[in-house]
């Protein structure tokens, strides 16, 4: 009896999409006031930002967390290191950032929530998305993987040993197979403009786990922030619908904007009813921690268009 009522339970979870410095003490108070059951930051805490990522860390509330492609800025890529404002042979900022995400960093890995009766399992950290592969010295010393197939298998593995059938997947950038338009939730919005950019090694372990039998009612990342940059007429698409599983791309950036005297901070709110995503809105509290503005994405019995 215990088992089914907590399969039927009504679960609330914040997605908190790239951060990029913006990260107050606030932050962690209005997260208490939502009530949510679960928090999911899906990367891009700034530029290897070690104190972003440890004031997150100190959170005292379930969360899991993914890094993105800024929280390895200065460490994954030759140009990257170029730049890098500290001695890489004294410190390792993004060592030190996984180190205190600790089992909350669930790249490559997964948490299982017994009291959520689910397991969130995490994609590739640090993705700057797209069909090559990228970063190769960087993801073999720190993963000792080498292309998309051993990728899709670190994953893949992750999701076999889940605790529970129900599964939300979490990546910085979001899989293949969203579509192609620059306003899609992948999509390529630089020039030239259009094209697929999701990761195909987190589209790949989706299907295969899946196949396998496992439910996957959410998808959620970033990395494709949500205001185009080539064109201001309409706003990338949150949302994707598949008959099985809501994909939600919850990078709207700046997550904090000042408003008159008021200072809001947005936050993705899903509510899962068993396997099922009954809800996903937009939320922005304001100052006093009251929600000054919701905006419905996604509700069960009818899709809501996002407006330009």
């Amino acid at each position: 009896m215990t088992s089914q009522r907590n399969y039927e339970q009504l679960i609330t979870i914040a997605i908190v999409g790239d951060i990029h410095d913006q990260w107050e003490a606030d932050d962690g108070i209005a997260l208490q006031q939502l009530g949510v059951d679960l928090v999911l930051f899906v990367g891009d805490f700034g530029n290897e930002s070690v104190e972003v990522v440890r004031a997150i860390a100190s959170l005292d509330i379930p969360k899991a967390a993914i890094f993105g492609n800024h929280d390895a800025w200065y460490s994954a890529s030759e140009w990257g290191r170029k730049k890098c404002p500290y001695n890489r042979e004294k410190e390792d900022w993004v060592q030190q950032q996984m180190d205190l995400l600790g089992e909350t960093h669930v790249g490559y890995g997964k948490l299982d929530f017994p009291e959520l009766n689910l397991t969130v399992v995490g994609s590739r950290p640090f993705s700057w998305g797209g069909e090559l592969w990228k970063n190769a010295e960087f993801y073999q010393q720190r993963f000792g993987v080498t292309n998309f197939e051993e990728s899709t298998a670190r994953i893949v593995a992750a999701a076999n040993n889940a605790a529970y059938e129900t599964i939300i997947f979490m990546g910085h950038n979001g899989p293949t197979g969203l579509g192609d338009r620059a306003e899609d939730p992948c999509g390529k919005d630089w020039q030239p403009i259009g094209g697929d950019y999701g990761d195909p090694d987190l589209a790949a372990a989706i299907a295969q786990t899946r196949a396998a039998g496992k439910r996957i009612p959410l998808v959620t990342f970033g990395h494709m922030h949500h205001k185009l940059r080539h064109t201001n007429q309409h706003l990338r698409q949150a949302i994707y619908v598949s008959p099985e599983t809501i994909y939600l791309n919850a990078a709207r950036v700046p997550r904090i904007v000042q408003s008159g005297s008021d200072r809001c901070r947005n936050f993705s709110i899903v509510s899962l009813q068993g396997d099922v995503v009954s809800q996903i809105s937009l939320v922005w509290l304001g100052k006093d921690f009251t929600v000054v503005s919701e905006q419905i994405l996604y509700q069960r019995t009818r899709r809501v268009v996002q407006p330009a």
